[in-house]
This record gives C-alpha cells, structure tokens and sequence, in this order.
C-alpha cells in the first residue's frame, strides 16, 4: 500500500506520497549494522530454516516473549554450559506465531510482517492459524538461488554495506569476498571495545589476541596504541571508512601519558580499579578520536546502554540476550574532554547515538549545531520506530537543521529487514516533511531536497562512502 502509515490529512498524505516515490527507489547505505560477513564470503551460502534466519538471531523478537513466559530455551536459544534447548524449529516457529499478538503496534511487528509480504511475498498474517503454511512458503522460499545472501543483496539495491568487526578480527571473511571478484560492496568497520575496556570479561587474552594479529607485541601503553594503529590501518586497507564504540557513558578525558601507562599496567597485572576503567576508557575515546584525525575513519559513539541488565539470563545464555537497558545519559560535560581537543577538527567526523531522547534537544542538537566535527546518528535501538523518528526530528531539526544528521542505517543482524528499516525511515520522513510543507515552513522544493538528503545523500556523505 503506497500510502501506508502516513497521516489520513488529505494534503499532507499525498504530499508524503509524492515525497517518498521520489525517494524510494534510491539505493541502500548501510553504514552500520551487525550483518556476519560469512554470509557473502560463501556465493552459495544459504540461511537455514526460518528460524535460524528470522528468530534466533533477533532479541527484538525473543526479549518481548521471554517478557511474557517464553524461555530462551524454547525459541532455540542455546545455554553457554549444557543443558538443552527445542531443536524442532517448527515447532520454536508455532510458538512465536502462537505469541505474536505481543508484537500489535510495536516496530518489530511491522518489520517481519512487512518483511515477509515485500521479501518473501507472503502475505499471510502471522498467527497460529497461518503457522505452518507461513513456515512452508519460506522453507520452499530459501532453498531457492535467488534467496541467497548475494543475490538479496543485490535485489534490496544495497550501494554500500558495512559490518561490525572486533578490532582483533582478521576479516578472513572480507578477505574472501574480494578475492571472489563478486561486485557487491561489503565493508569492515572497526571495533575496539574488547580491547579498550579495561573491566571487560577476558580482557587480557584480547590484548594477547591484539599482539598475534597485529604482530606488535603489547607490553605496555606504548605498544599498545601502536599495535590499534596497525589494526586500524589494516581494517582501512579492507575498505572500512569508520570506527564504532560502544560506552556506558559520554566521559571523555586526557591523560598524561604517566597516567594511562600506570592504569594499563594495573591492568594488565589484573590490579585495576572501575575508577580506572571509567577514566581509561574516557581517554581512549579521546585517542580515537586523535587517531580518526589523522587516519580519515569516521568515529561513532554508541551510548547509553546498561549491558546485560538481566544477571541470570548473562549467566545461563551469555551477552546480547535482549536484555540491554537504555541508562541517562550527559554529553554538554562528559563529552567536552573531546570536544576540547577536537571539535573544530577539519578532518574529523564524530557521529553521536544515544538511548536517552531527553538529551536530543537540550544537548545533541545544539552540541551538533555548533561543532563542525559532529553529525547525530538516527534514532537507535528501542527507538528505531515510527514514533521515535518523529519525535527525534521534531526534537533535533529546529536547532541542528538536516544537514547535521548522520542520515539512517538500519543498525541490524536480521538481514532480511535491511530494506524494511529503510523504507519504514524514507516514510516517516516522508510524512513529517509533509507536515512541514503544510505548515508553510518550507516550501516544496526544499521538500524534495530534504527528503533525498535523509533518505540517501546525508548517509553517503557523513561515512565517506564516494
């Protein structure tokens, strides 16, 4: 339905009408995401059942039915020690068809429900009743050449797609889809959080992991920075053109180089202190930084996320089992650190995502408005909605402007949703420029600039994607 979640007022509904046929046929930047590479290194790779596809790795879907009673266990969800889970897929699939009335009104119940009429042409509405015909037609549907990963890819007209890659990875994967000759352009991005986070779980066998891949022996501060410039320069050789960081808060500061040897040694002889985390970490922002300056990497900054909230669900199924929790955030303070060093960098890049929205237009949009290094990234995380898109440019447009924002990426592991996400963001900005023309406050040719703008050239142009 061309006219879907617009508003039903007549002038604004064909006006966002005619803004998103405009736009809905440009190609996909997929700046950031969480897709595995392995997917397109193998040309005839296939994604398994529907639930090794759309189900195990989505805590979007698993977080809201273990909200309601259903374990891990019986959506496949495997245990870290033993134990055991359902294996029969289709009956993990009758389950989430049994439940997914939980999702009504919600945006992952829009993504799955649109993903299977537009990817996978099924049109019938999930629940019980249609269980098992809905399980058949993507079983029939994925064994097919055209349902690989390679020729998806090439079917949702994706330009560009970047994965998430920990800083010690050897991106075997990227390295074979080049040798491949295939055309698509898939790209790394580097992640050094297991490596720069101190208090991290199994910390110091990542530094012994840095030092073999790097081939610089970490022994100190040192060699440390050394051996994540190696990284870095290699990942940027592989085609990556941006970093990502993942931090509780916005703290950023400077140590002397005294300071950061002294807690990296505390660190690595198991000694350090969370006061020695928290400042360490709040430095090595500020070094990437420095060394975004210098190498050209655009740097982003994930920020707000009590990680693994649920104590006994990290101990029986491990990290990134749904149960993430958005924190409070500051940035005016906790990012100055940064912004004192770097802010009026001309060669640097910083895109800021946050899962507090009160910071949006108290602090993001006027921090965006004035420092030339800084573009705000799309609503993120439980906000990745309709609403939250609203409500993120009504909050962030009238002081950083358009032109400030970081444009959308779909930030996602369920591949098959790319193009959803994408075109959920080119409607909802659709319908709000629309309101805008409305009311007078641009005209339609700015309309029609502004939509292309957030729908595919902000994104292009903020990670350097030419």
């Amino acid at each position: 339905m061309r006219n879907r979640y617009f508003s039903s007022d007549p002038a604004q509904n064909s006006a966002a009408v005619a803004l998103y046929d405009s736009v809905k046929a440009l190609p996909l930047i997929c700046p950031h995401g969480h897709v595995d590479p392995r997917v397109f290194a193998d040309p005839h790779y296939q994604f398994g059942s529907p639930v090794n596809l759309l189900i195990i790795p989505d805590h979007y879907i698993f977080r809201m039915l273990y909200s309601q009673g259903v374990s891990l266990d019986e959506l496949g969800i495997l245990p870290l020690q033993g134990g055991s889970s359902l294996r029969d897929h289709r009956e993990i699939w009758r389950t989430v068809c049994a439940h997914w009335h939980l999702f009504r009104a919600t945006p992952t119940g829009i993504w799955l429900r649109d993903e299977l009429a537009d990817v996978f042409g099924i049109q019938l509405k999930i629940n019980s009743r249609n269980a098992d015909a809905i399980y058949d037609a993507l079983e029939e549907r994925l064994a097919r050449a055209e349902f690989r990963p390679r020729a998806l890819f090439e079917r949702f007209n994706i330009e560009a797609l970047a994965t998430t890659d920990a800083a010690t990875d050897t991106l075997a994967h990227h390295q074979a889809i080049r040798a491949s000759g295939w055309g698509g352009r898939v790209i790394p991005t580097f992640r050094p959080d297991a490596v720069v986070n101190i208090d991290t779980d199994g910390w110091r066998e990542n530094i012994d992991l840095l030092s073999d891949v790097s081939g610089v022996t970490v022994r100190d501060y040192a060699t440390y920075i050394q051996a994540l410039e190696q990284r870095r320069a290699f990942f940027k050789s592989m085609g990556a053109t941006a970093t990502d960081h993942a931090a509780s808060t916005a703290w950023t500061e400077t140590l002397s180089a005294t300071e950061a040897q002294a807690i990296f040694e505390r660190a690595l002889r198991g000694e350090a202190k969370s006061k020695d985390a928290a400042r360490f970490s709040g430095h090595m922002l500020v070094e990437m930084a420095r060394m975004s300056s210098e190498d050209g990497l655009v740097m982003q900054m994930h920020v707000g996320s009590y990680r693994n909230h649920n104590p006994a669900i990290f101990a029986r199924y491990g990290r990134d089992m749904g149960a993430d929790i958005p924190l409070r955030s500051e940035f005016t303070k906790n990012l100055k650190g940064l912004l004192d060093r770097f802010g009026n960098h001309p060669k640097l890049t910083l895109a800021l995502f946050n899962l507090d929205e009160t910071t949006y237009s108290r602090e993001l949009a006027p921090l965006a408005g004035h420092y030339p290094i800084l573009r705000l990234g799309p609503p993120w995380w439980f906000f990745d909605s309709w609403l939250g898109m609203t409500r993120f440019l009504d909050a962030v447009v009238e002081t950083a402007g358009i032109y400030n924002l970081a444009g959308f990426n779909d930030d996602t592991r369920a591949y098959p949703s790319i193009p959803t996400r994408h075109d959920v963001w080119r409607r909802v900005c659709a319908d709000w420029l629309a309101g805008q023309l409305a009311r007078g406050f641009i005209d339609e040719e700015d309309a029609f600039d502004m939509i292309r703008a957030l729908a595919y050239d902000l994104a292009k142009q903020t990670y350097r994607l030419d």
